[in-house]
């Protein structure tokens, strides 16, 4: 069996399994036969699989079969009732470890916060609640307000990254999700995000929310590697999209920091208390000052990995990890319950320090005057997180 048809129909047999493995599939329909297969037999699959990479010249395409094979192996493990070690499994899957966050930080920002967020006492929840209130999008205008953002930031994009011919994404409110949103691959370079209204959707959010999940991030990101890799250069691993798996490491990486490579914060501030605060039809002032509380909120993004930590390694019971996540995480209770339910859900229970452990390892390669043309390779070429540490340790070395 061809190497790239293997991979896809493993792909395939763990999302018999596992529902929502597959985060997208666009390749040739008969590779996605269901199959039954057994645990004992998906470890061999995986092994021959791994015997097809080996056999590859040196090069991309090899370091990345490589790295998604090994979180394949990973997840069979799990599937066949394997006591794995939480922090193993984080590796395992994503190449990365599981990084704790320091509480003193944690404490630093909250101090920050009381000084910063009207009112008086303890209760920061309570104390910012009015502003969240003041600045939230009711559904019925939300579909407004997207048209003023969407075509901005792909423009923004376009001028920057460039974007591959007939690329677009459509727009769906949704209800009963673990996430905020979501961006679901569909093929011919398009794709749809799913808004969740379970929880209010704030004015201030949303560009950092369009900007992760459309342009320039996982939708960007998604169109130009069908493209380039798999329609120009015929590598049809790059028609699949797995959820646990290395390559989301640097996807939500670039999704993490996508808001920041096409628009400053000043112009962020701009584009909020004007127009989007008009067309929303909320307090210009209040969604404004949530800029400024997420920033200093941006010193607790570690939280959510504390809390998978508490629930997965250490334990603790539910009560306890919502009650942490209420506290550092500066949720309400119907909020913490629902980073619970995330944490909890099986194809999430680890991809959480996705976030922040891709937000790291791009970062210092972001820094300077070539950051766009770092940033573009980024969106079309399938590094996986071991090189990008590989370059940022170049880097590092010629003082760049």
């Amino acid at each position: 069996m061809d190497l790239t048809e293997r991979y896809v129909r493993i792909a395939h047999f763990l999302e018999a399994h596992t529902h929502g493995y597959i985060d997208g599939y666009f390749g040739p329909a008969e590779w996605a036969t269901p199959e039954h297969r057994e645990a004992h037999m998906l470890a061999e699959d995986v092994a021959q699989l791994e015997a097809q990479v080996r056999e590859l010249p040196d090069g991309g395409r090899r370091r990345f079969l490589e790295a998604q094979a090994r979180a394949m192996r990973t997840s069979v493990r799990l599937l066949s009732g394997e006591e794995v070690p939480y922090a193993e499994e984080v590796r395992g899957l994503y190449d990365i470890d599981p990084v704790r966050g320091d509480e003193a930080e944690f404490d630093a920002a909250l101090t920050r916060l009381r000084d910063l967020l009207p009112g008086h006492g303890d209760d920061l929840v309570a104390r910012e609640t009015p502003l969240r209130e003041a600045a939230e999008v009711k559904p019925e205008r939300l579909q407004a307000v997207l048209d003023v953002i969407v075509p901005e930031l792909r423009a923004r994009t376009g001028r920057l990254y460039g974007l591959p011919d007939n690329e677009g994404f459509d727009v769906r409110l949704v209800t009963n999700e673990p996430w905020s949103g979501y961006n679901w691959p569909l093929g011919n370079r398009r794709s749809r995000v799913d808004v969740n209204t379970d929880l209010p959707v704030l004015l201030s959010g949303l560009p950092d929310l369009m900007t992760h999940e459309g342009y320039p991030g996982h939708h960007t990101e998604h169109a130009w590697k069908e493209a380039l890799l798999a329609e120009e250069e015929g590598r049809l691993e790059h028609t699949i999209l797995l959820i646990n798996a290395p390559e989301c490491v640097v996807s939500e990486g670039i999704a993490t920091v996508a808001r920041e490579m096409v628009m400053t914060d000043a112009e962020l501030r701009d584009l909020v208390g004007g127009e989007l605060a008009r067309v929303a039809g909320v307090d210009a002032d209040a969604a404004l000052a949530l800029l400024d509380v997420a920033e200093a909120k941006k010193a607790l993004s570690r939280v959510n990995g504390n809390a998978a930590l508490l629930l997965h390694e250490a334990g603790r019971p539910d009560e306890e990890v919502v009650e942490y996540l209420r506290h550092y995480g500066l949720r309400s209770d119907a909020q913490a319950r629902k980073s619970l339910e995330f944490l909890r859900h099986p194809n999430f229970r680890s991809y959480t320090f996705t976030y922040t452990a891709g937000a790291d390892l791009l970062r210092p390669l972001l820094k300077g005057e070539d950051r766009h043309d770092v940033f573009r390779r980024l969106l079309t070429e399938p590094l996986t997180p071991g090189e990008i540490r590989g370059l940022v340790t170049e880097r590092a070395a010629s003082g760049a």
